[in-house]
C-alpha cells in the first residue's frame, strides 16, 4: 500500500505541477492576481507530493520489498542499511525521482523566500519552474516508473552495482543534483524576465544567491566524485576527463562565469543579455549532462546503462527548453536596454574577461566530450583523451589566473592598472621566491611545475592582498584596520576564500600531475619494495567477510628511516550478487607531502601478487582547494545583501553610493 501511494503522490504532484505552470500563467495574462497567487501554494504541494513519494521508495528499499521491480534490481536483503538508503537514487528511475524532488525543493523555496518578488517576475519563475518539473515527472510517469510491480517477486534482490557501495559516491549524487538541477532556478528567471522584458540589479540581485547556492553544490558533488575515483578505483588518478566528468565540469565552468556577470549586472547595469543567455546556457550543459548519463550513447562507470528511447525522451526535454528559450531570447532581446559603459581596464573589464576564457574553455571541454559521439554517428571511431584537454583547456587557464587577482582591485567603469599591480607587488615576490625555492628542491626536473606552482601561491597572497589593502592595512593604525576587517562584507571573504581554493586547487593538481611516482610489481610475501623514501613490506593475503561481501587483504608494513609508520590493507573485494564485478579497495597513506598508495592485483604464479605503487605529492591539496572554494560560497551565501530575495524598493530613495 505504501508503494501505491507513493506512485500516486507522483502522478498527483504531475497534475499540481501542470496547475502551477497554467494557472498563474492565464492569470498573468489576465493581469488576475488571485490566479497569480496559485502558484505559491502549488509549489509548497508539489514539494510534498514528491517528498510522501521519495519516501515511500526509501521505505521500500529500507523493507526490501523485492516485489518493487528497481529494489529488486538495485538492493540485497544482506546490504548495510546506509547502502539500502542510498540505494534509492543509485539507479536510473530513483535519482531521476530524485531530480524532481529536488526540483520541487527549489520551487517551493522561491515561493517561500520570494516574497519581495514583483508579482509578475515570481509568478512567472514558479510557472517556468513547474513546467521544467512537469516534463521530468512525465518522463518518470511514462517511461521510468520507480514503482513499477513484479508478477512473481522473488526471494532476493540482486544488489547494488558494487561501485556505488561507497560512502562518498552514496552522497555524491545529492549534491550534483543540488548543482544540476538548481541552475534550473536562474533558467526561470531568465526566462521570466524575458517575458516580462525586465533586466535590473534588483533582478541580478534574486539571481544570485540562487545561482551560488547551485554552484556550491556542484562544486561539492564533483569533489566527492573525484575523490571517490581516487580512492576506489585503484588508477592513483583524481581526474580522468570521462565524458561524464567533463559533464559535470562544464556546468560549473558556466556557472561560474554567470556568478560573476550577474554581479556585473547588479552592480553597474551590465552585460544583462549575456547574463541573460548564460543563465539559458548553464541550465542546457546541466540538461545534457542528464542526457549523456542515461541515454546509453556513454560508456562510463559513471553512466547509467539504460536504453536510447529514454535518452530520446530526455534530449526532446533539452531541446525544447534550451530551443523555447533561446527563441523568446531572440524575440525578446533587442528590447531589453544595455547598461553602463565602462572602460577595458575595469572591474568590468576584468569580468567581462573572466567571463571570455570561461566559456572558451567550457567550449574546448565541449567538443571534445561530444566529438567521438559525432565521428561514430557517421561510421569511424575516435578517442578524446587527457592529451587533448591538457593542450587545450590548460594554457586558457593560464592567462585567467594571472588576471584573477588584479579583477578586485580595479575599480567599476575606470580602474588604474598600474595601481592594482602596485598592490600585488608583495604577491608576486612571494611567488617569484617560492618559484626559485621549488626549482631548487626539485633539482630542476621540470621547468614549467614551479613556475605554476608560483601562480597558485600569486593567487592565495594575491586573494588575501586585497582583502589587507581594503583594510587599509600598513597604512593605518591596527586598530583601524581591525574594525575594518570585522565590518567588510562577507561576500567580500566569500570571494576572497573562492580564490585562496583555487589557487591552492593548481598547487595540488601540478604537484600530483609532475612529481608523482608510480610502480607496479609482483610481489611474494616476505618482499620488500622502496618507493619515494617508503620502504613497504608485503606480508602476505588474508581472507575475510563482510556484511554482503568477501574480500581479500593485503598486509603492507609502511617503514621509514628503519621505523614502522602505518600498516596498509588494501583488498579486492567480491559482493554477494555481483561476484561478476570483483572491487578495488586501496591502502592509502597520507603525509604532510603526499600520499602512499597501493593496490592489490590479481594473484599471480609462485603465490605472488600484482601491487600498483604510486607516489602523489601533496595531492590532498586538490580536494582541500575545492572545499575552501564551497566554504567561499557559503560564506557569501551569508552575507545579509545575499539573501534569498531582495528588499522592497522604497519610495523616492536617494541613490546609493556605490561600494568601492
Amino acid at each position: 500500500m505504501i508503494v501505491e501511494t507513493g506512485h500516486f503522490a507522483l502522478i498527483l504532484a504531475a497534475i499540481v505541477a501542470m496547475v502551477q505552470f497554467a494557472v498563474p500563467l492565464w492569470g498573468s495574462y489576465k493581469s488576475d492576481p488571485i490566479l497569480m497567487r496559485v502558484a505559491a501554494p502549488a509549489a509548497q504541494v508539489q514539494l510534498l507530493l514528491l517528498l510522501i513519494s521519495f519516501l515511500a521508495l526509501m521505505w521500500a528499499y529500507i523493507t526490501s520489498d523485492f516485489s518493487v521491480k528497481n529494489v529488486f534490481a538495485n538492493s540485497h536483503s544482506a546490504k548495510p542499511l546506509f547502502f539500502k538508503i542510498s540505494g534509492v537514487w543509485a539507479n536510473h528511475e530513483g535519482s531521476m525521482l530524485l531530480w524532481v524532488l529536488i526540483l520541487a525543493f527549489y520551487g517551493a523555496m522561491v515561493a517561500m523566500f520570494g516574497r519581495n518578488l514583483p508579482p509578475s517576475l515570481k509568478t512567472h519563475v514558479l510557472s517556468i519552474q513547474a513546467l521544467v518539473s512537469l516534463s521530468f515527472l512525465l518522463f518518470l510517469i511514462f517511461t521510468s516508473n520507480p514503482f513499477e510491480r513484479l508478477v512473481n517477486p522473488p526471494l532476493d534482490g540482486k544488489g547494488l552495482n558494487p561501485l556505488l557501495q561507497d560512502f562518498a559516491l552514496s552522497i555524491h549524487p545529492p549534491f550534483l543534483y543540488l548543482g544540476y538541477v538548481g541552475f534550473s532556478v536562474a533558467f526561470s528567471f531568465a526566462v521570466a524576465a524575458l517575458i516580462d522584458g525586465r533586466v535590473d540589479a534588483a533582478w541580478a540581485r534574486w539571481v544570485r544567491p540562487w545561482t551560488l547556492l547551485a554552484w556550491v553544490n556542484l562544486t561539492i558533488g564533483i569533489a566527492l566524485g573525484s575523490w571517490w575515483a581516487y580512492y576506489e578505483l585503484g588508477w592513483g588518478g583524481w581526474w580522468f576527463w570521462d565524458p561524464v566528468e567533463n559533464a559535470s565540469f562544464m556546468p560549473w565552468l558556466a556557472g561560474t562565469a554567470l556568478l560573476h556577470s550577474a554581479l556585473v549586472v547588479e552592480k553597474r547595469g551590465a552585460l544583462k543579455l549575456w547574463t541573460i543567455l548564460l543563465s539559458i546556457l548553464t541550465f542546457s550543459l546541466s540538461l545534457m549532462g542528464a542526457f549523456l548519463v542515461r541515454s546509453g550513447v556513454l560508456s562510463s562507470v559513471h553512466a547509467f546503462a539504460v536504453d536510447p528511447e529514454r535518452g530520446i525522451f530526455i534530449l526532446g526535454i533539452l531541446a525544447f527548453f534550451t530551443g523555447g528559450a533561446l527563441a523568446i531570447f531572440a524575440w525578446r532581446a533587442p528590447d531589453l536596454k544595455q547598461g553602463g559603459i565602462f572602460a577595458p581596464i575595469s572591474r568590468e573589464g576584468a569580468l567581462v574577461f573572466n567571463n571570455m576564457i570561461l566559456v572558451i574553455a567550457c567550449g574546448t571541454v565541449l567538443i571534445g566530450t561530444l566529438w567521438p559521439l559525432v565521428t561514430e554517428a557517421v561510421g569511424y571511431k575516435i578517442s578524446v583523451g587527457a592529451p587533448y584537454f591538457e593542450l587545450t583547456f590548460a594554457p586558457l587557464m593560464i592567462p585567467l589566473l594571472l588576471a584573477m587577482p588584479f579583477g578586485p582591485l580595479l575599480a567599476w567603469k575606470r580602474g588604474d592598472l598600474r595601481g592594482a599591480a602596485q598592490r600585488l607587488y608583495a604577491a608576486v615576490g612571494i611567488a617569484i621566491l617560492v618559484v626559485v625555492l621549488t626549482y631548487s628542491v626539485t633539482s630542476g626536473s621540470s621547468f614549467f611545475a614551479p613556475l605554476l606552482i608560483g601562480l597558485g601561491i600569486y593567487i592565495v597572497v594575491g586573494a588575501i592582498s586585497e582583502i589587507l589593502w581594503r583594510a587599509k592595512a600598513f597604512r593605518t593604525n591596527w586598530g583601524e584596520v581591525g574594525r575594518r576587517l570585522l565590518n567588510m562584507p562577507r561576500a567580500s571573504y566569500g570571494s576572497m576564500f573562492g580564490h585562496i581554493g583555487i589557487g591552492i586547487f593548481v598547487i595540488g593538481s601540478v604537484a600530483t600531475s609532475v612529481w608523482n611516482t608510480e610502480k607496479i610489481v609482483a610481489m611474494k610475501p616476505g618482499d620488500k619494495q622502496t618507493i619515494a623514501g617508503y620502504e613497504v613490506r608485503f606480508d602476505g593475503v588474508v581472507e575475510e567477510r563482510g556484511p554482503n561481501f568477501t574480500e581479500k587483504l593485503g598486509n603492507f608494513n609502511v617503514m621509514k628511516d628503519g621505523k614502522q609508520i602505518a600498516t596498509l590493507r588494501p583488498a579486492k573485494r567480491t559482493y554477494i550478487m555481483r561476484s561478476e564485478m570483483p572491487m578495488t579497495e586501496t591502502g592509502i597513506y597520507n603525509a604532510w607531502n603526499g600520499d602512499l598508495y597501493l593496490a592489490i592485483g590479481d594473484k599471480l604464479q609462485q603465490g605472488a601478487y600484482t601491487v600498483r605503487f604510486y607516489f602523489n605529492p601533496f595531492i590532498r591539496l586538490i580536494w582541500l582547494g575545492c572545499l575552501i572554494m564551497a566554504l567561499g560560497g557559503l560564506v557569501s551565501l551569508s552575507d545579509r545583501r545575499l539573501r534569498i530575495g531582495a528588499p522592497k524598493r522604497a519610495k523616492e530613495q536617494p541613490a546609493a553610493v556605490p561600494a568601492e
